[in-house]
C-alpha cells in the first residue's frame, strides 16, 4: 500500500527528489521556499541513495552546479523563489542553448524586488516568455495541491530529459506552505554510472571511448550562420512541445456559457466562485492550464462557440491574460481580475468581479 503523509507543498518537493531518483539538489535557502532544503538536509539521502544535497554559496552558484551536474547525464534539479530565479535566468538560458535537462523549482512570492514572502504569480512572464536572454523556451509546469508538488518532480524529470531542456515547476507560498494529505510514489531507482553512459553517452560527458569522438557541450557558436541552425533547430524542438505537452483541467465546462482561466492556487480559489456562480444560476467554467507553456491555447478556442466571456484570473497585474487574449483573438470578450504583492481574492471576490465587468 503507498505511503501517504500531510506534509507541506515544499516538504513533498523534497521528498519526491529524494524518491524520483535524482542524482543533486543544489540550492540556497529564501523564503518561503526553504523548507526543500530544510527536509533533504532532515532526510538524509547521501546516506541512503547517495543524493548530493549541497548549499551553495548564492543562486548564480547553483544553476551552474546543475549545468554541470547536467553535462554527466545527471538528474539534477534546484529550487529557489522569485528574487533568487531571477539570477539564475542566464544559467537557465545557457543550459536551454547547450540543449542540458535540469529541474527548476520556483515559489514565488509578491515583488517586484524583494517584495514580500506571501504567494503571488508574478512571475508568470519570466517563466514563460524566457526570464534570460535570446531565443528560448522552458516547459513550465503549475501545480494547484501538494499532490502535483510531488507528482510533478517526476514529470519534470522526465520531460526535462525527453527533450534535453531546462523545466520549471512553478508554484507560490501558499501551495509551498500549506499542509495536505500526499501519496508517495514508488521510488524510482537511480541510474548507475554505466548506465547513464549508455543511455546518455551519445551526448553527455561521461568518458570517452576509442570508438567516438568525443562529446563537446557548449552554448557559444561564433559564427552567425551556425547560431542560427542551432536556434532553427531548437524551434523545431520546442514546436514539438507545443504539440505534445499540453496539459490542462477543465471544471463545469460542458455548458458553460462564462469561464474562468486561472493557473495555481489561483485555480482554487476559483473552483469556489463556480460553486457560488451556478447557486445563482449563472453558467460559469473553469479551465486550469497545468503547463504554462506550452499554454494551452486550443483547449481555449475550442471553448469559444458556446462562452459569452472570459475572464482571467491571476494573483499579479495580469499576465496570462495576454496569451488567453492572444488564443481567443478577438471573438468573445476576455476581461482580468487580480491581486497583487501577495494579497490573496476569495471566491466571492472573484464572483464579484465577474459580474460588474460582464454586467451579469
Amino acid at each position: 500500500m503507498a505511503e501517504k503523509l500531510l506534509k507541506k507543498g515544499n516538504e513533498a518537493i523534497a521528498l519526491a527528489a529524494i524518491r524520483y531518483g535524482a542524482d543533486g539538489y543544489f540550492g540556497y535557502p529564501i523564503t518561503p521556499q526553504s523548507e526543500v532544503m530544510e527536509t533533504l538536509m532532515e532526510e538524509m539521502p547521501w546516506e541512503t541513495t547517495g543524493m548530493v544535497v549541497l548549499q551553495a554559496e548564492s543562486e548564480t552558484s547553483s544553476i551552474n552546479m546543475l549545468y554541470g551536474g547536467a553535462c554527466c547525464g545527471k538528474k539534477v534539479m534546484t529550487s529557489s523563489s522569485s528574487p533568487g530565479i531571477s539570477l539564475m535566468c542566464e544559467g537557465m538560458s545557457y543550459m536551454a542553448g547547450a540543449e542540458l535537462p535540469c529541474l527548476v523549482v520556483n515559489v514565488i512570492r509578491g515583488g517586484p524586488g524583494l517584495g514580500t514572502i506571501q504567494p503571488a504569480q508574478g512571475d508568470y512572464f519570466q517563466s514563460v516568455k524566457g526570464g534570460g536572454h535570446g531565443d528560448y523556451k522552458i516547459i513550465v509546469l503549475a501545480p494547484a495541491s501538494v499532490q502535483e508538488m510531488y507528482d510533478f518532480v517526476g514529470l519534470g524529470f522526465e520531460l526535462a530529459f525527453k527533450y534535453r531542456n531546462p523545466v520549471l515547476i512553478l508554484s507560490d507560498g501558499a501551495i509551498g506552505q500549506m499542509m495536505e494529505k500526499v501519496e508517495l510514489r514508488e521510488p524510482v531507482r537511480r541510474l548507475t554510472d554505466q548506465e547513464i553512459a549508455e543511455k546518455y553517452g551519445h551526448w553527455a560527458t561521461v568518458g570517452k571511448p576509442a570508438s567516438r569522438h568525443g562529446n563537446i557541450i557548449s552554448s557559444l557558436s561564433l559564427a552567425a550562420s551556425e547560431m542560427e541552425a542551432i536556434n532553427l533547430r531548437l524551434q523545431e524542438k520546442f514546436q514539438k512541445m507545443r504539440e505534445n505537452e499540453v496539459r490542462f483541467e477543465k471544471m463545469m465546462c460542458d455548458d458553460a456559457e462564462y469561464m474562468l482561466v486561472a493557473f495555481g492556487s489561483s485555480a482554487r480559489i476559483c473552483e469556489g466562485t463556480l460553486e457560488i456562480a451556478r447557486e445563482k444560476g449563472i453558467r460559469l467554467g473553469l479551465l486550469r492550464p497545468i503547463t504554462l507553456f506550452p499554454f494551452p491555447e486550443q483547449a481555449i478556442r475550442e471553448m469559444l462557440p458556446q462562452l459569452k466571456g472570459i475572464m482571467s484570473v491571476e494573483l499579479n497585474s495580469g499576465q496570462m491574460v495576454e496569451d488567453v487574449r492572444l488564443a481567443v483573438n478577438g471573438t468573445v470578450p476576455v476581461e482580468f481580475y487580480g491581486r497583487m504583492g501577495g494579497s490573496i481574492f476569495s471566491p466571492e471576490e472573484v464572483f464579484g468581479a465577474l459580474t460588474k465587468k460582464f454586467n451579469l
